[in-house]
């Protein structure tokens, strides 16, 4: 069965940092490219950043650039998004997400990880 297991969301200030991780299991995580997405409170699915599966390869959203790091450590199956500079507006649900290259899509996703940016 395929999981995937975000943690490290939490409450912090403007200005501040935190890093989410996504641990996947069930699969095999090197054939895979990994993505973050966040849903902002009533707001739709904003697509944040992908890794290729060498993790030589990433891209980010325009609102994002700059400030968050996708990195990955194959050995152990994880992911991770570090965030710098973090406003109120990156307040979201952030979920890691599978990117499946033969349908171009992301087709297994976590449960998600509450990131709340207030002072």
């Amino acid at each position: 069965e395929v999981q995937l297991v975000e943690s490290g969301g939490g409450l912090v200030q403007p200005g501040g940092s935190l890093r989410l991780s996504c641990v996947g299991s069930g699969f095999t995580f090197t054939d895979y490219a990994m993505s973050w997405v966040r849903q902002a409170p009533g707001k739709g699915l904003e697509w944040v950043s992908i890794i290729d599966s060498g993790a030589v390869k990433t891209s980010y959203s325009d609102s994002v650039k700059g400030r968050f790091t996708i990195s990955r450590d194959n050995a152990k199956n994880t992911v991770y998004l570090s965030m710098n500079s973090l406003k109120a507006e990156d307040t979201a649900v952030y979920y890691c997400a599978r990117y499946d290259t033969n349908w171009a899509c992301l087709d297994f996703w976590g449960q998600g990880t509450q990131v709340t940016v207030a002072s």
